[in-house]
């Protein structure tokens, strides 16, 4: 009999097919004693069926906990490891769903990690607070908990939200069991059903027994990431300080290089080359007003200038989009500055760059303050002192032939002495001439002979560097052969003394008249001119103003100079001047309109006017004087 009951056990029938030996015996009439023994054969067959598929089970979940352990040996990624073990713990319970919550150090709640089995996007995004549900319970107490019935179970503090999310996916029956590393919680790991069901203790163990793997694995993932950071940062410093290694030998390399130019003798020019060399791109350097001493800078615009002011604050580079620009500054006012184009480049060798440039500049600021010294002495002895020996062989000593045509300009600046100084002795060393600062003005001797010209830029290019109204006078000194101690004739060094106050007197007559900031000479003051210059070139005058009109008469044989003589006579009224003149007003109005496009528009505005009837004054004189005795003293 118990035959049967061994082949049932050997196909893994289900409980109900123990029943079949004992209904077929009952059918064909067994004894009661036959009976009663197959009923103990079957209690003892179910038994060992139990125990089959007890320790099947076991073995499953043996195995499962094997390959967990497996997993974690083999770890390369975090969220397979953990999706696996939801995903056994889901099959070895024989649940619905599995899910892994952790916590959030931060926040101070705990928030879906892992699913299995889930349908709910709303319960997949929930978060529990720290004793808000089973979940939450869980991970405040540090204890396994179960319910067979959710909604029902009184011993959970039950909110809205989580509630919605549970009823959404619909669970019923829940178990969560702790995930610990020593004594801190880190996470809950839970399984549930969709409908009531009670979690025996073997569940809850091997739910604890996933949980415990789980954290190994969260701890693990944890550790091997601290690792890899570690080596990444160690990685990282390493090339970082090679990297340094490198840039600061390659700086060295390029300072070496620039150093040994300077002491050949090099200028901006081969300091600029070595940095382009090593830095590649394109390298401009500016002065101190902004104008290029080497290099093509295009247009620049203001940023590129408060950049190039934010770097001489900061002492350092100051990149501006594909621009990296190092400027240096000396007792707060700049003195040069460098521009490079360049997507990448070592900030430090363009600083060593920029400071090496302005050692450059600030010794040939020191020469030419020196040459200047000495410039400056020799324009004040030519000046002051115009009888002094040995004049004419200074000024060939610094490269000054007195004995070619020269200007002499007087600039009235009105502060910044330094400044204006310093600009008016680069000035006199570029073009050979000479240079000195006397109080309140500025003094230059430069070969020439067009005055005016000279004053003109002179006092533009001057007003520009000190940003305020440099106003400029001049006078011309014809060269010809030095004349020897004492005499000051034509051509010699007195020459420079009496051109000197000339041109003083020019400039002041250009600020008395209310033209600070221009520049000119006796010729370009009209009248004023034969007030203030020392040569009275009257017949130039009468040429410049009255000209056309006299060489209209000559060549005519017109009176139209006696015309406009009377025209003025008579207080510019035509029929008085044709009484005086004994002709028809007519014949007047005629040569009133011959005159007015001789001399062109406006020749009748009051000061026009007074300069045509001088120069008419100064003609009338000259048919009864010689011309070159002419002067104002006959007017």
């Amino acid at each position: 009999m118990s035959r049967h009951f061994l082949e049932l056990l050997a196909r893994e029938a289900s409980a109900v097919e123990f029943e079949g030996p004992i209904i077929e015996a009952r059918a064909r009439g067994a004894d009661p004693a036959e009976i009663e023994e197959l009923e103990q054969a079957k209690v003892a067959a179910l038994k060992v069926r139990d125990l089959l598929k007890r320790r099947a089970r076991r073995e499953a979940e043996l195995s499962a906990l094997y390959d967990t352990a497996g997993d974690l040996a083999a770890l390369r990624d975090l969220d397979a490891v953990l999706e696996a073990i939801v995903h056994r713990a889901r099959q070895l319970l024989a649940t619905d769903i599995a899910y892994m919550t952790l916590h959030d150090p931060e926040r101070g709640d705990t928030y879906m990690r892992v699913t299995d089995g889930s349908i709910s996007a709303k319960f997949r995004a929930l978060r529990l607070a720290m004793g808000a549900g089973l979940g939450g319970l869980v991970a405040q107490t540090a204890v396994p908990y179960s319910t067979a019935d959710y909604f029902a179970d009184a011993r959970f503090r039950h909110k809205d939200d989580i509630d919605e999310a549970v009823k959404e996916e619909g669970l019923v029956a829940i178990l969560g069991v702790p995930l610990r590393l020593g004594k801190r919680v880190i996470g809950v790991l839970m399984a549930a059903n969709r409908s009531a069901r009670p979690f025996h203790q073997e569940e809850v163990s091997l739910l604890a027994s996933l949980a415990a793997h789980a954290a190994v694995a969260i701890d693990n993932a944890r550790l091997l990431q601290e690792t890899r950071n570690a080596l990444e940062e160690l990685s990282q410093a390493h090339r970082t300080a090679r990297e340094h290694g490198e840039a600061v030998e390659r700086a060295a390399l390029a300072h070496d290089r620039m150093t040994s130019l300077v002491l050949r003798g090099g200028g901006i020019e081969d300091v600029a080359a070595v940095v382009t060399d090593v830095l590649g791109g394109s390298l401009a350097v500016l002065d101190d007003l902004g104008r290029a001493i080497t290099g093509d800078v295009g247009e620049l615009d203001s940023g590129v200038f408060e950049a190039a002011q934010a770097s001489r604050a900061l002492g350092r580079t100051v990149r501006r989009g594909d621009l990296l620009i190092a400027s240096v500054d000396v007792g707060g006012e700049p003195l040069c500055t460098l521009i490079l184009r360049s997507d990448d480049a070592d900030e430090r060798i363009l600083e060593r760059a920029a400071l090496v440039c302005a050692l450059l500049l600030l010794f040939r600021r020191s020469v030419a303050e020196a040459e200047g010294r000495v410039r400056g002495e020799l324009l004040d002895d030519l000046i002051a002192r115009p009888d002094s020996p040995g004049l004419a062989d200074r000024a060939r000593r610094l490269g000054v032939d007195l004995g070619a045509p020269h200007v002499v300009v007087v600039v009235k600046h009105g502060g910044q002495r330094e400044r204006a100084a310093f600009w008016a002795s680069s000035q006199a060393t570029l073009r050979h001439g000479l240079a000195a600062g006397r109080g309140d003005e500025v003094v230059l001797l430069v070969p020439g002979d067009q005055a005016g010209a000279v004053a003109q830029r002179v006092a533009a290019e001057l007003s520009l560097s000190l940003h305020n109204p440099a106003t400029a006078g001049a006078c011309g000194v014809r060269g010809g052969p030095a004349k020897v101690r004492g005499d000051s004739g034509r051509g010699g060094t007195g020459d420079v003394a009496a051109a000197y106050l000339e041109a003083r007197r020019c400039a002041e007559a250009l600020i008395a008249l209310g033209r600070a900031g221009d520049g000119a000479s006796a010729a370009e003051l009209g009248f004023v001119g034969l007030l203030v210059g020392d040569g009275r070139d009257v017949r130039g005058f009468v040429d410049r103003v009255l000209g056309a009109v006299i060489d209209y008469d000559t060549r005519r044989g017109t009176a139209l100079a006696d015309t406009l003589s009377a025209y003025f006579g008579t207080g510019g009224s035509p029929s008085r001047t044709a009484e005086a003149m004994h002709i028809h007003v007519n014949t007047v109005t005629q040569r009133l309109d011959r005159i007015g496009k001789l001399l062109g528009d406006g020749w009748l505005e009051p000061e026009r006017a007074l300069e045509i009837q001088l120069a008419l004054r100064l003609h009338r004189l000259g048919h009864t004087s010689t011309p070159q005795t002419v002067g104002p003293d006959s007017i």
